[in-house]
């Protein structure tokens, strides 16, 4: 009986440090396809990327940015940060999943398709809308603008 007791405790020791290993490598969150962060490119290399990108054109990329805003009706799009003060709009493929609203102000691994777009003044209002702006603020928006997107396939967050 003896040597029961200990080989369960032996095994339960096992099955505790097994259950910590696996909670440490689903502390991250994956939003979308999983993907491996192999080839992150750096914000400058971004920004590089998108002011010399023209209208309609697109790029396969990896970045890792900070969340500035989430879309506060389901979380179906988010704006990230980019160098200079400027930002990305992060839509996601075919609406397949949805961001929480809780993960502002964090870091994020994207991976998916950077492109330049004319955002049009009623998407931007539509956006604005999503965003809780007050109707003067959104009532302001009168001209189309150059914007820089992201279509997401996949989204990581470390935690």
């Amino acid at each position: 009986m003896k040597g029961f007791n200990i080989l369960l405790v032996f095994l339960f020791g096992i099955f505790t440090c097994l259950a910590q290993q696996n909670s440490e490598i689903s502390s991250s969150q994956f939003y979308g396809k999983e993907f491996e962060a192999i080839s992150l490119s750096n914000k400058d290399e971004v920004w590089q990327t998108f002011s010399s990108m023209p209208v309609s054109d697109s790029l396969n990329l990896q970045f890792k940015s900070k969340v500035k805003e989430v879309c506060k009706v389901k979380g179906c799009w988010m704006i990230v940060e980019l160098p200079k003060g400027e930002q990305a709009m992060v839509r996601f493929k075919d609406y397949g999943f949805f961001m929480p609203a809780d993960i502002l102000e964090k870091e994020v691994v994207l991976n998916g398709l950077a492109f330049v777009e004319e955002m049009s003044v009623e998407d931007q209002q539509h956006y604005a809308k999503d965003a809780g702006k007050t109707d003067i603020e959104i009532a302001k928006i009168t001209a189309p603008k150059r914007t820089f997107s992201f279509e997401a396939t996949g989204v990581l967050v470390p935690n």
